[in-house]
């Protein structure tokens, strides 16, 4: 056989050998021999499939009045949305004076409502000359690269998690699976979803390292990108306890060479949570202008927590809607400190935790939310579990690899309805991604 026979002859083989179950089990083998370099290559993958679905999303969904031209194309929905007001600050920054109501004096829309770490980063790749739309895709591409290997190591983490024989495999399948989020394609756009992905993920490794000094700069890196710090310091608060516990079990002094760093790490959640609000009053001259600003996008805190969304599945379905609404949110936490859930670290079952109710505290109902939750990787997790293992959770089906299969058809098929249906812009019948 000829070099270039053989060359033609490989796809072939490989598309044979998955065909069969020595064949699948060899390639599974493989990735779980090189689970990196796997995984790079599986996100190279289903990134080529976020371009593909915004090709259809542009072509077939996208109407023309959205965009003001004819013929929408890739870089129309790329940037779209909240695209504009990171592109405007990368460009221009930020407007002094903050923009208000000429009839009300209200603070209206403007551009600082979005956290400044990730549009200064576009701006530093911008003096190689590059578009402001450029350099914010290829960043988001590498950034969520590098997210995706952080969300496999800290799923794959033992320490402060129940014993599990396969606790590699369902880790590196829950990261396959984290890359078919139904909105993924947030990660490629000018969005900040990618860069928080990477600071929370490592916020959490590095806390589950116990390298606090660390996780304490990471942090503050995180309160100005985004909006989750308090979720990180819930996860921080319930290691330290932990951590002491064991100590004292041990015999030893509890945090013996780090208390400092520790304490450090404990202020550091606490001023990220606040750090852009007190920028933005500072640099106004009203100390609450954040939260005003935000209050024109329609964020309504003085409701208080929970009560927007009760409200919503309440006007909406009645009793029916908020019994919805209160099971499904009994169910996941059901998952997370169930069977489920305990092969993972409780540093990372406090976060699945705290960051979907924090959520639900502070964001009103809105269709981000699906974009929001792709920060709670371990949703993943919770679904690769029950794919894989028993109801009991005691050990991996024999036929896991077709179950995951019919789970990674279905959220791709959410990914086809999130980038078609949200990512596009229609005037008048509009729903933000």
């Amino acid at each position: 056989m000829t070099a270039v026979a053989r060359v033609r002859s490989v796809p072939s083989l490989l598309t044979s050998s998955l065909l069969t179950s020595s064949g699948r089990s060899a390639a599974a083998g493989w990735a779980l021999r090189r689970p990196v370099v796997f995984l790079l290559l599986w996100y190279a993958v289903t990134r080529v499939l976020v371009f593909v679905t915004m090709a259809v999303a542009a072509t077939w969904f996208q109407t023309p009045a959205g965009v003001g031209h004819l013929h929408p194309t890739i870089g129309d929905v790329l940037g779209g949305w909240d695209s504009v007001w990171y592109r405007r600050v990368a460009v221009d920054g930020y407007p002094v004076p903050l923009p208000a109501d000429p009839d009300t004096g209200l603070l209206t829309y403007s551009a600082w409502a979005f956290y400044p770490a990730f549009p200064m980063l576009v701006r530093a790749l911008m003096v190689t000359g590059m578009s402001s739309e450029v350099s914010a895709v290829l960043l988001n591409l590498v950034l969520g690269a590098v997210c995706t290997i952080l969300v496999w190591k800290c799923l794959n983490f033992a320490l402060h998690a129940a014993p599990q024989p396969a606790r590699e495999r369902l880790a590196l399948v829950a990261g396959i699976l984290w890359c078919l989020y139904p909105a993924t394609s947030v990660l490629v756009m000018p969005y900040t979803e990618a860069l928080a992905g990477v600071l929370i993920a490592g916020s959490l490794l590095l806390l589950m390292r116990r390298q606090y000094a660390l996780v304490a700069l990471v942090t503050i890196g995180l309160g100005f990108t985004r909006a989750a710090a308090p979720a990180i310091a819930c996860a921080a608060i319930a290691h330290l306890a932990l951590r002491w516990r064991e100590d004292r079990a041990a015999g030893t002094r509890p945090l013996t060479g780090q208390r400092t760093t520790a304490a450090l790490m404990l202020l550091a959640t606490a001023a990220s949570s606040i750090a852009w609000p007190v920028v933005v009053g500072i640099a106004s001259g009203l100390p609450m202008a954040f939260f005003d600003v935000q209050a024109a996008w329609g964020q309504r805190p003085e409701s208080g927590p929970f009560v927007l969304w009760l409200s919503w599945a309440w006007d909406g379905h009645g009793v029916v809607g908020v019994a919805v609404l209160v099971g499904l949110v009994a169910t996941y936490i059901a998952l997370i400190v169930g069977r489920h859930g305990r092969w993972l670290a409780i540093e990372l079952r406090v976060w699945a935790l705290a960051y979907p109710l924090y959520l639900l505290a502070v964001v009103r109902p809105i269709t981000s939310m699906w974009r929001f939750l792709l920060l709670d990787f371990p949703i993943a997790a919770l679904v690769a579990s029950v794919a894989m293992r028993t109801s009991t959770g005691e050990r991996v089906v024999p036929h896991w690899r077709r179950r995951v299969a019919v789970v990674a058809l279905v959220l791709l098929g959410g990914m086809f309805w999130f980038t078609c249906t949200l990512l596009t812009y229609t005037p008048w019948a509009a729903a933000p991604p």
